[in-house]
């Protein structure tokens, strides 16, 4: 079993090799891929160094699974080259999300669509993967009309740029700037490029992934929001369903919901924050709450690691579904 990654050296990738360690992936061999500049760096994996390679020589050795983080233009060019030689590409960029015949997977919610025909399969987006986890059962029973949600999105989100911006900024240093505004102390209502109707790429991404994993029909509108937090992305969520819940069956149901922690004691002021999410694996779901304002309705606070959950133990719970299907 040879499992590459493909953007080894950056953050997501970074977490990719860590957690295929931490959940003991079968991977007989670790093949690194990076830019030109990162090439001949050492990573370490299962007590083993491995050299960072180029892109070129990955596709000689012919991996069985290619896991990406290397960015959208990356995976338009590379991902059908590498999955034409026959191996598995398992993407986290926007590059495949919504093409239809690409699955669009949370192994929890929808890894059953998974064949082992599958060359191409798209890793959500991080903000999506925390909704639809505690948004799936809810919708399976009760049937969701439509969501308000804003999210609260750390700046690893931005990769290692938004880190240094704003690590920069709390030492009064000079350097490479990921956001036009100041991050420190400060909240920047943009998160991605703004398009033609004035949301942004992120708001986007997160109706249109959401309607595409758990209902088309569902309606969505989003606010993305930059904060001053290194790991951990939280959402505010309202929640209009077709039909009316038990309150206790709903917090049941989230309960049942692997992956999932309910986290919701507000008479000891207990609810999920970026500071309990980060290195974990679980989405933390609290502040639970009938929306009082109209029927059916819901209020919610979700908190994941977005470098985890939101993107490398999704990524690599995917290729756990794969060995299963061979």
């Amino acid at each position: 079993m040879k499992v590459a990654v493909v953007g080894a050296t950056g953050l997501v990738g970074r977490e990719i090799i860590k957690i295929l360690e931490e959940r003991k992936f079968p991977a007989d061999e670790l093949i690194p891929v990076a830019s030109k500049r990162s090439v001949g760096k050492k990573v370490s994996f299962s007590g083993k160094d491995y050299e960072v390679i180029a892109v070129a020589e990955a596709i000689k050795r012919k991996p069985d699974i290619a896991i990406f983080s290397a960015g959208a233009a990356v995976s338009l060019d590379l991902a059908p080259i590498f999955a034409g030689g026959g191996t598995t590409v398992i993407d986290n960029s926007s590059a495949w999300r919504m093409k239809e015949d690409i699955p669009l997977v949370v192994p929890e919610i929808n890894g059953d669509v998974l064949t082992k025909n599958d060359r191409i399969i798209a890793n959500p987006n991080c903000s999506t993967i925390q909704l639809v986890m505690v948004l799936s059962p809810l919708h399976r029973r009760y049937g969701i009309k439509r969501i308000v949600v804003s999210t609260y999105q750390a700046v690893s989100g931005s990769g290692a740029k938004g880190v240094n911006q704003l690590q920069n900024e709390r030492e009064n240093k000079q350097g490479a700037k990921a956001y036009t505004h100041p991050i420190d102390l400060n909240v920047i209502p943009q998160a991605g490029d703004f398009v033609e109707d004035g949301y942004t790429t992120e708001e986007v991404k997160l109706a249109n992934e959401t309607r595409k994993i758990l209902n088309a029909d569902i309606k969505l509108t989003a606010t993305a929001v930059r904060v001053p937090v290194i790991t951990g992305h939280s959402e505010a969520v309202n929640v209009e369903f077709e039909n009316d819940f038990d309150f206790f069956d709903l917090k049941r149901l989230l309960g049942f919901m692997p992956g999932v922690v309910v986290f919701d004691m507000p008479e000891g002021n207990l609810y999920p924050m970026p500071v309990m999410a980060a290195g974990k694996d679980e989405v933390f779901v609290g502040r639970i709450r009938r929306d009082l304002s109209q029927p059916n309705s819901l209020n919610l606070w979700i908190v994941s690691d977005n470098l985890r959950k939101g993107a490398a133990t999704n990524a690599v719970q995917i290729a756990e579904h794969l060995l299963k299907l061979k």
